[in-house]
């Protein structure tokens, strides 16, 4: 069933302009350009049945973000050692998406 929804117009159409929103960054972090095959990935996760059902948040561009390979698998994983960036920590009332990112060695 993913795989459906995955190769659907709309979703191909959609990953698209988030690529272009995100400016091909991993996070949408400016200077963190993606060389090759970005990966779309849905903050909130998504089910089987959420894809079966329509689940808004399937489409839902605030639910999207562009991440490498290696970040997606980071947090999917929660492995912070594949990031290559880490976000600042988040505080009440703050709506930038991980401006001012800290750097790996």
């Amino acid at each position: 069933m993913n795989q459906t929804f995955y190769r659907s117009k709309e979703w191909r159409d959609l990953r698209h302009d988030i690529i272009v929103r995100d400016n091909g960054c991993d996070l949408g972090i400016e200077g963190f350009e993606i060389p090759k095959a970005p990966i779309i990935h849905h903050i909130v996760p998504m089910t089987v049945d959420d894809l079966e059902e329509g689940n808004p948040l399937c489409l839902d561009p605030d639910n999207l973000i562009t991440t490498s390979h290696n970040t997606h698998n980071a947090i999917h994983w929660g492995d912070k050692t594949l990031l290559k960036v880490l976000p600042p920590a988040r505080r009440p009332g703050d709506t930038t998406l991980w401006s001012r990112p800290e750097r790996r060695g």
